[in-house]
């Protein structure tokens, strides 16, 4: 099973605090908003170190570039509340590579990246996930910030500009 990665922010109690005096709605929509735009940092990160094939590997094989197509970010609710919001940078890895549909289009999940991240036996690992997140971790705090400000000076000016 693959380990999760986890970046938090320490001394945002303020935060929280200041959080909880805001309208529900817009306490949880803010800080959703900006930790996707931290997500997004990361999961652009990896989605540039993820190898890519230099040629078509063969029928029934994924094309190159699927493991950099695969690479997304999730928002997860059940894990998120109102001073707090959870995104996962992943990989679609649901199907093996193969025809599905009525259109038997081919499958875009990267069923594959744990053996390009962590390696096997007869392969060397060539991470793209881990190294992504402690190349952007500071960026990607540092758009949640901004982001979060933005939201919070929009949200106020809705306010101060009410009857």
């Amino acid at each position: 099973m693959a380990k999760r990665e986890t970046v938090k922010i320490e001394g945002l109690a303020e935060l929280g605090k200041a959080l909880r005096e805001l309208p529900e709605r817009v306490a949880r929509n803010g800080l959703r908003v900006s930790v996707y735009a931290g997500a997004k940092v990361v999961r652009d990160e990896a989605r540039a170190r993820a190898p890519k094939a230099q040629q078509s590997l063969g029928p029934n094989q994924p094309p190159p570039g699927t493991l950099k197509r695969s690479v997304i970010m999730k928002h997860i609710p059940e894990l998120s509340s109102l001073t707090r919001q959870t995104f996962f940078v992943t990989v679609r890895h649901g199907k093996k590579y193969r025809k599905q549909g009525k259109k038997g289009n081919l499958s875009q999940d990267a069923w594959y990246w744990r053996f390009v991240e962590f390696g096997t036996r007869k392969m060397a690992a060539r991470p793209f996930l881990r190294p992504a997140l402690e190349a952007k971790r500071r960026e990607a705090a540092q758009a949640m910030k901004e982001r979060l400000q933005q939201r919070v000076a929009q949200e106020a000016k809705k306010f101060s500009t009410r009857p």
